[in-house]
């Protein structure tokens, strides 16, 4: 693919519908938050099954008003993984509390039920779980962890969109479950996320620290000063309009993937995606190659600029929060998260949105198996 254009690790799925949504918005008198919010969040409470949506700035500010509004904060812990979207866990450090970071189930890159238990001391509050790149953690444990021991479950269900564990779609298994829009997730709306929940008080305590009550006389009023975190009605109106086209859009993700089912089969050795049994339907966040144990970190740094050279933008799917250096004291035993730095080193995400082709993706996986080669590591053997 002499000459082609960058091919690029994320790219929107925008349609005329989007743009003229965000138009109209443009055109009204009212750009902050108002009826198009409400219309959204109505919206994505009925497409997840939820009685209650919140819509705020971000998927951070999304768990960060879930741990205020359950009063956790200095002094309190929650169990998290180190492996997963950071910008929804680095909440916990803004609320003052401290991560505990458990380990991670090796096939599934999600948090592992036995190891979160590991981590309770009486100081836990809350347990949150991801989704990771789109494949359900082990819910029916975790909340049966949860409800043994007294703990607030909350899940971060940005990676995962539309897939669904034991017959219900995912962000409907945490007390409160959080969605991220901004890239490279199949809803975008620049910045924003969603909070969604059934708990009526709850979802009034959110909306009064994201943004006061504005039923009030003044729009500032409240029981606390609120975060100022609510979304607008241009992001509204994008996300909206994004949610009426979700299953076509995640049906044209789908066979992206499929595309690279068929390119990974000559590419010998390389983990294939697992998915678990009970994971009724799966859909990926960004397609993650998982590199054989004679590679290290090194190497796979080194293929993602060879894949850079090819003008193929390729990322490391996750650097452990762990490893990270406002959180490099907060692992007491760096041995318990063997597992995740073992996959973490070797996990390579691949371009994956609507926009690819197949001879894009042809040309990405052969670029890959080049850069291995490249790279002296020789067949790519995951032990």
């Amino acid at each position: 693919m002499a000459d082609h254009e960058t091919i690029l690790l994320s790219d929107p799925d925008m349609s005329q519908a989007e743009i003229d949504a965000a138009a109209a918005v443009i055109a009204s008198p009212q750009l902050s938050g108002g009826r198009i919010v409400e219309d959204f969040e109505e919206a994505f409470a009925a497409r997840i099954g939820r009685r209650y949506a919140v819509a705020v700035a971000s998927g951070t500010v999304g768990l960060l008003l879930c741990l205020k509004a359950n009063a956790i904060g200095p002094g309190d812990e929650v169990v998290a993984p180190s492996y997963s979207w950071h910008q929804i866990a680095n909440a916990i450090a803004l609320s003052g509390a401290r991560p505990a970071f458990a380990e991670i189930d090796y096939w599934t890159g999600t948090i592992a039920p036995e190891k979160a238990e590991e981590k309770i001391t009486p100081r836990t509050r809350a347990i949150v779980a991801a989704n990771t790149n789109g494949h359900p953690a082990q819910w029916a444990e975790l909340r049966r962890l949860a409800a043994a021991r007294g703990l607030l479950l909350l899940e971060d269900s940005t990676e995962a969109i539309g897939s669904m564990y034991q017959g219900k779609t995912v962000g409907s298994f945490g007390d409160c479950s959080i969605f991220d829009f901004s890239q490279p997730g199949p809803i975008v709306c620049g910045e924003g996320a969603m909070i969604v929940t059934d708990d009526g008080d709850l979802a009034g305590r959110l909306r009064g620290l994201r943004a006061g009550r504005t039923q009030d006389p003044s729009p500032s009023a409240g029981p606390c000063p609120p975060m100022q975190a609510g979304l607008s009605n241009i992001a509204a109106a994008l996300g909206l309009a994004q949610l009426e086209r979700l299953d076509a859009i995640l049906a044209r993700r789908k066979q992206v993937e499929q595309w690279y089912a068929v390119a990974m089969q000559s590419f010998e050795g390389i983990k294939p995606p697992y998915v678990a049994p009970e994971v009724t339907e799966h859909h990926w966040f960004l397609y993650v190659v998982h590199l054989g144990t004679r590679f290290t970190r090194g190497s796979r740094d080194a293929i993602i600029e060879d894949l850079r050279a090819e003008r193929i933008e390729a990322k490391p799917f996750s650097i452990p929060l762990h490893q990270q250096h406002w959180y490099c004291g907060e692992s007491r035993d760096r041995r318990d998260l063997l597992v995740t730095e073992k996959v973490a080193d070797r996990a390579i995400a691949l371009p994956f949105h609507a926009h690819l082709s197949p001879e894009h993706v042809a040309f990405i996986v052969k670029s890959a198996k080049d850069a291995s080669v490249n790279v002296g590591a020789g067949s790519a053997i995951y032990l």
